[in-house]
C-alpha cells in the first residue's frame, strides 16, 4: 500500500525515521537507474562522512566518578596518609559521533570518470555552522565536468543558498556541466510544496545522450512499502509540525471519512 500523501510524506521527515528513509532511498534510486545506464555507465554508492563534536558547554569534568565511597563517620580513611586532591580539573569531550550519508555517483565504464552525482539532502548537509562542508563539496563538483543532481525533501533547516531559489517546502535541482561550460551557471529547478506530487527528473549524462528519468514519487512509494512504514510511522506527529490547514489536510488523508452505503433502489 503506497504512502497516502500525493507527494512527500511529512512523517518521513522525523529525525527518528529520516536516516532509515535516506539510506533506503539511495540504493532504490540506483536500482531504478542502472537498467537505463548499462553498459556504458555504472553507478556506485559513495558516502559523505560528517563528524559531530559537541560544543564545549557539553563537555564533562574529568574525574567525576560513577560511584563514590565514603568512610563511616569517625572512621580513619583507608590507605596511608591523607587523600590526594588535584588542584584543578579539565573538561573532556563526550563521544564524537560519525554520520555517513550515502549518495550516488554515475561513472563512465571506459574512463572511470564521475559523470553525474545524485544527492538526497539530510540535516547534516543543510546545517549551518563551522563544521558544514557540504557546500564546499558542491562547489568542487560544479567546478568540474560532473553533472549535479540535488533533491531536498526536508522542510527543516535553511535551504541551500542557491541564487533566486523561490519559497518552497522541497525542491529538485539538476545542474548540467555542458550548460555551465557555455557560461550559463543556472540549474533546472522543480520547486515543490507539501501537497504537490514529486516529479520525475532527468539524470544528465554526456552531452547529446538520452537522459534517463528518475521518478521521485515512485521511489518514495517503493521505499515506503518495502520498509513497512505504514505499521508504525503515524504513532507520532510530523517533525517539523504541520500548520493548521496542512494538519487538517493530513489528518483527512490518514483518516478519510467513512462513505455511507448507497441507499437501495426502490423496488
Amino acid at each position: 500500500m503506497p504512502s497516502p500523501f500525493p507527494g512527500m510524506n511529512p512523517y518521513l521527515e522525523r529525525p527518528d525515521v529520516w536516516n532509515d528513509f535516506h539510506d533506503s532511498f539511495i540504493p532504490a534510486a540506483r536500482e531504478a537507474l542502472v537498467p537505463h545506464l548499462l553498459p556504458r555507465y555504472y553507478v556506485r554508492i559513495e558516502e559523505h562522512l560528517f563528524i559531530h563534536e559537541p560544543p564545549a558547554k557539553k563537555w564533562f569534568p574529568l574525574g567525576r566518578p560513577d560511584l563514590s565511597v565514603h568512610p563511616a563517620a569517625g572512621a580513619p580513611a583507608a590507605g596511608v596518609g591523607a587523600a590526594v586532591v588535584a588542584p584543578a580539573s579539565v573538561g573532556m569531550p563526550v563521544i564524537v559521533e560519525e554520520e555517513r550519508l550515502p549518495y550516488l555517483e554515475i561513472r563512465d565504464r571506459d574512463r572511470n570518470e564521475a559523470v553525474t552525482v545524485v544527492e538526497l539532502l539530510s540535516p547534516a548537509n543543510k546545517a549551518t555552522g563551522p563544521h558544514r562542508n557540504h557546500l564546499a563539496k558542491v562547489r568542487r563538483i560544479l567546478s568540474s565536468r560532473t553533472n549535479f543532481v540535488e533533491v531536498d525533501l526536508l522542510r527543516a533547516d535553511p535551504k541551500m543558498p542557491w541564487d533566486q531559489l523561490p519559497a518552497c517546502d522541497y525542491y529538485a535541482l539538476v545542474s548540467r556541466h555542458a550548460r555551465r561550460a557555455s557560461g550559463d551557471p543556472r540549474a533546472d529547478l522543480w520547486p515543490l510544496h507539501l501537497r504537490d506530487p514529486l516529479p520525475s527528473i532527468p539524470i544528465p549524462l554526456r552531452p547529446g545522450e538520452p537522459e534517463p528519468s528518475l521518478d521521485l514519487q515512485a521511489l518514495l512509494h517503493r521505499v515506503y512499502d518495502a520498509a513497512g512504514y505504514a505499521m508504525f510511522l503515524y504513532q507520532a506527529d510530523p517533525d517539523p509540525p504541520l500548520s493548521g490547514a496542512d494538519a487538517v489536510w493530513a489528518a483527512q488523508l490518514l483518516h478519510p471519512p467513512a462513505v455511507a452505503p448507497a441507499a437501495p433502489e426502490p423496488s
